[in-house]
């Protein structure tokens, strides 16, 4: 039997998870969902056996259009333990360098019978656009798409606050640097405000938030003492100088001495705040070194719990099309 087109573009007919493109939309039952079943996973990777069967026979394509190596390893890993066969598409040397389209890059990839696709593009609404035209039986995840959206981050980081909070509503989250550019913050803001914390804030200097960070539902703050006391997460980003057009920032000096977290700075904060970074870091610039590698970051951890919400995510696509083919 045929099914009619969702009406929404991420969810299938029977409500689950056909494609992850963005935390936007989403509901707070299926956010709580992936990170209940990621926590169903988190102990594998210790385990003597790490693997499952459950995406065995399955063919997962990681299409990076833009260069990552966390974020393609944890899908290629998170794949390889959920018994997948992985195909990494090179960029660098594929017909897309060559002057072939998209979507005909996308055509050809669907021949080789894949299915799935990890998109990562520079472009904002790139891995939409491959969803919108992808076979039925394709399910596409969102690896991180230009300024838009990056939402397995955001969801290991909310797995990561989970593991050491627990009750996300009594939270107090602190986003502090370059939130303009970062498609990570937006997804990571979206997230927080559907689980219901109880505020989240966005902290640095004018030429790198928003115009309308108060619309996102965010407090803002360009002071960083003031945007980090009393919260209970801080989440530090990376300045990303690739997406800046002309000079937003003095020096990385000067916005070391404004807004890097020491550990005098963290006394701002609660004595049990934990500190947090999506990463790549750079230290005495964002952090320095002893917050980094002091007793209160779970950088580290982020990067471990991904491997397990990237399962998540994996499995519960895939079980999306596993009722397509139920019903045909």
């Amino acid at each position: 039997m045929a099914s009619s087109r969702p009406r929404d573009l991420q969810l299938n007919e029977n409500g689950r998870l056909r494609h992850f493109l963005t935390i936007e939309g989403l509901s707070r039952d299926l956010l709580i969902r992936i990170l209940d079943t990621a926590e169903s996973f988190a102990a594998l990777p210790g385990r003597p056996v790490k693997k499952v069967p459950l995406l065995r026979g399955r063919i997962i394509t990681n299409l990076f259009f833009e260069n990552s190596t966390r974020t393609r390893t944890t899908f290629e890993l998170a794949a390889k333990l959920l018994s997948a066969d992985v195909i990494n598409f090179n960029i660098g040397t594929s017909a897309t360098s060559k002057g072939e389209t998209l979507l005909d890059t996308l055509r050809n990839i669907e021949a080789m019978h894949s299915d799935m696709f990890v998109v990562r593009h520079a472009q904002s609404g790139a891995a939409h656009f491959i969803a919108e035209h992808a076979s039925p039986r394709v399910s596409v995840i969102n690896a991180g798409d230009g300024r838009h959206a990056h939402p397995t981050q955001a969801m290991l980081d909310m797995f990561t606050i989970r593991k050491h909070k627990g009750d996300f509503t009594p939270l107090r989250v602190a986003i502090v640097g370059d939130v303009l550019h970062s498609r990570v913050a937006r997804s990571q803001i979206l997230a927080l405000n559907t689980l219901g914390v109880s505020e989240v804030r966005v902290v640095g200097p004018r030429t790198l938030l928003p115009s309308d960070a108060r619309s996102m539902g965010v407090h803002v703050f360009h002071d960083l003492a003031e945007g980090i006391r009393d919260v209970d997460v801080v989440i530090m980003l990376r300045l990303q100088n690739e997406r800046m057009d002309g000079a937003l920032l003095p020096s990385e000096h000067e916005y070391f001495r404004l807004y890097g977290l020491t550990d005098e700075r963290l006394e701002n904060a609660k004595p049990d705040a934990i500190v947090m970074h999506p990463g790549p870091m750079n230290r005495g610039i964002e952090l320095d070194s002893a917050v980094a590698d002091g007793p209160r970051s779970v950088i580290l951890q982020q990067v471990s719990y991904g491997i397990a919400v990237r399962m998540a995510v994996l499995s519960m696509a895939m079980q999306s099309q596993a009722d397509l083919e139920v019903e045909a």
